[in-house]
């Protein structure tokens, strides 16, 4: 089976921050998570802290989708087909003039620190 994650940006609308982030939490991600094919979510927030001095990021909130699926077309129009129906309860909280959504798929194993420190080890 295929994976890949899905990389949603979002900002709350002005001054509906708590309710934005109620809803992120307790209503779309399970939402999102129930279709077939989405496997697990987590959100994120804009760090205070960032690397460099270039533009600041336009976007406050990141949601990383778990995608696991041989036909991701089909997993994003059953995706689709829910937005705005008791499925996938949608609200005024979120910003829809500014949203960017980017699906990736893998081109690499994952690496972690232990297999890196084990690799070294063998080379020593």
């Amino acid at each position: 089976m295929a994976k890949h994650c899905f990389l949603v940006l979002t900002n709350p609308a002005q001054g509906k921050e708590k309710e934005y982030n109620d809803w992120y939490t307790n209503q779309h991600i399970p939402d999102v998570v129930s279709v077939p094919g989405i496997v697990a979510a987590q959100r994120y927030k804009l760090a205070d802290f960032q690397m460099g001095n270039g533009a600041p990021s336009p976007w406050k909130y990141l949601a990383i989708y778990e995608i696991e699926t041989d036909d991701l077309k089909a997993t994003f129009d059953a995706l689709q087909s829910r937005v705005g129906t008791d499925q996938m309860v949608m609200t005024d909280a979120l910003d829809m003039s500014n949203i960017g959504g980017f699906i990736y798929s893998p081109i690499t194993q994952r690496t972690t620190t232990e297999e890196v420190a084990r690799m070294r080890r063998k080379a020593s």
